[in-house]
């Protein structure tokens, strides 16, 4: 072991060290070992007793000390300021701050071996994504201890987040996937399509869903109608607020729900409203519109709209009432005898005629939806105003919506250990939507499938999630932001549990909700500038140093500082850069190939 100084104070967990006068050699030798020398993120060794404590240099500094002679003349002492990190036990690195040095205790250099233990447990179960960017020794990192816990990679765009994420999950595909396959699977969120290719896995064990609200679909996720038909689906998938809007899907799922089982149950419902809304003794034109809005979803271009467009509602000597306009232009007030024969002869047999047998999933809805509010209106138990909002977002997703998911049996979890859900080619209001009523569909799935303690994991891998979990966003209500804010925060806080797991990939953490990114429980941080974005990993992350925080704006591409429960301390890891058709489909423009 090679001396380089001793212990002079000891304040708190603040080492200071008296470093020899030729500690500061780059590189020393010693009975045919290597060793670096003492610099700031070297580690150094304290004699104490019997015991090695391990410490992590942060700081050095000259002390001047004035000498007598010939004259006073100024005499310079190195300094350094260390941090104990752990201790060697029976061989073993323990982490954590168990024993501190005494002033006088000597300082050794670590060898190679021993740096390599502090950032290593060797479990013999690991696996290795790049080298450490200071000491150039390939790491292992551990599979138990990293994938049954939620991981958050943040970077700048350019910084090598998207290759850190396909690196972390092919290394462990590229070697275990046959056996991952009978117990795990990994549902990635792809807002960009850069996992649709020959990335994370092979095609036997990996399927890819291109959804696409541009052109024609032939893609979807599939939905069970038990699930399409839930308010809470509902109200996720058309932004519905808590208080006005949910109790309106619910009544209307309860309603479809109560009478499932009767044939031909949903046409005698829409005959018995028009009968109802024509007949009204007291009309509405609220309910009016409504059923002239139906009737055009119903039967677009036939007699029934027609004759429905001739109905107006105006004011009468001392009542409202309905009237009609013949042929000839001339106005007709219904009411009494002549209303009913009216309502009978010019539109009973057409609303019979009536065809809802090809209706999918979101022409139902929208059709349950028009009747829903025309039953409501009339008997006066809502206010018209505070439902309208969501029937217009019905009729303005419906088309987009239906082009992405298909309500069906093929649901639940997938086949293939891989999924990639790809949402490069659907608007940014369905990418808004989409990932998490797919986070709901599959946490809710796994959640019914596993046992206690769970025998199957499932991982969900959500890129560029700052495009649905941000606190930031002035477009939405606050009521419908705090609903989905929270359904990713209850899988986040519950998840573990049931062994659902979920990994963030993000250029802007900040924008994420701080109770979210708090839970994560390993870190991969690549260059990160701006000032909130490092203001949130201090004040979220407990393992984050000093040291290996104030390196984060100047890290070169493809390097992060590693930090969480699993480690013992942070790193800071060059990743290994994937190659070839296993890149992400990421890549810088090469304007110098592309201008030429």
């Amino acid at each position: 072991m090679i001396e380089v100084g001793n212990v002079t104070a000891v304040v708190g967990v603040e080492i200071t060290i008296r470093a020899n006068e030729d500690s500061n050699l780059e590189t020393h030798f010693y009975d045919g070992e290597a060793f670096k020398g003492v610099s700031i993120r070297e580690f150094v060794s304290i004699s104490h007793g019997f015991r090695e404590i391990i410490c992590l240099v942060e700081g050095e500094y000259l002390d001047e000390r004035l000498t007598e002679g010939d004259g006073p003349s100024s005499h310079y002492v190195r300094k350094l300021k260390a941090r104990p990190v752990g201790f060697f036990e029976d061989g073993i690195f323990q982490d954590g701050i168990k024993f501190l040095p005494k002033i006088g205790d000597p300082v050794f250099l670590l060898p190679q071996n021993r740096v390599e233990s502090v950032f290593e447990k060797r479990s013999g179960n690991g696996f290795s994504i790049g080298r450490l960017l200071k000491e150039d020794l390939e790491i292992s990192l551990p599979w138990q201890g990293l994938f049954n816990t939620h991981i958050g990679i943040f970077g700048n765009t350019g910084s090598g987040k998207s290759n850190t994420l396909a690196k972390l999950y092919t290394s462990p595909f590229d070697r275990k996937l046959e056996g991952i396959s009978q117990s795990s699977r990994f549902i990635f969120l792809d807002f960009n399509g850069e996992y649709v290719g020959n990335q994370l896995a092979t095609s036997e064990y990996k399927a890819v869903t291109r959804l696409k609200t541009k052109g024609e679909a032939n893609e979807f996720f599939y939905l069970r109608p038990s699930e399409f038909w839930d308010a809470e689906t509902l109200g996720i998938l058309f932004q519905a607020t808590q208080n006005t809007q949910k109790p309106f899907l619910r009544r209307i799922v309860s309603g479809r729900n109560r009478f499932a089982g009767v044939a031909d149950s949903l046409s005698r419902y829409i005959e018995t409203t028009f009968v109802r809304v024509l007949r009204s003794k007291d009309p509405s034109l609220e309910a009016l519109e409504q059923l002239k809005h139906l009737a055009r979803n119903l039967d677009d271009e036939g007699a029934l709209v027609s004759n429905l467009d001739k109905v107006g509602l105006r004011r009468g000597s001392d009542i409202d009432s309905f009237h009609f306009i013949d042929a000839g232009g001339t106005w007709h007030f219904l009411s009494g005898d002549a209303q009913e024969d009216f309502v009978q002869e010019t539109f009973f047999d057409l609303v019979e005629e009536i065809d809802i047998t090809e209706l999918n999933g979101f022409d139902e809805l929208q059709v349950r939806a028009s009747v829903q509010i025309i039953r409501d209106v009339l008997s006066g138990s809502v206010q018209y105003e505070h439902i309208h909002p969501l029937l217009r977002r019905i009729d303005a997703l419906k088309e987009d919506l239906s082009k992405v998911i298909s309500v069906g049996e093929e649901a639940g979890l997938p086949e293939q250990p891989v999924t990639v859900i790809s949402l490069r080619e659907t608007r940014q209001e369905v990418k808004k939507i989409l990932p998490i009523l797919i986070a709901k569909h599959y946490y809710e799935a796994h959640k019914e499938s596993v046992s206690s303690p769970p025998e199957t994991t499932a991982h969900l891998i959500i890129d560029e999630a700052h495009n649905i979990l941000s606190t930031q966003s002035s477009r939405e209500a606050e009521s419908w932001k705090d609903y989905r804010l929270e359904l990713f925060e209850e899988i986040i806080k519950e998840g573990r549990k049931f062994g659902f797991f979920v990994t963030l990939a993000s250029q802007r953490p900040s924008d994420i909700s701080p109770t979210i990114v708090s839970q994560v429980h390993n870190y991969f941080i690549h260059r990160l500038v701006n000032d909130r974005d490092l203001a949130l990993l201090d004040n979220a992350i407990s393992t984050l140093d000093s040291v290996s925080r104030s390196q984060i704006p100047t890290l070169p591409k493809g390097a992060c500082v590693v930090t969480g429960t699993t480690f013992d301390i942070p790193m800071l890891l060059q990743v290994e850069k994937l190659v070839g058709e296993k890149e992400p489909d990421s890549r810088d423009v090469d304007l110098a190939k592309l201008w030429n």
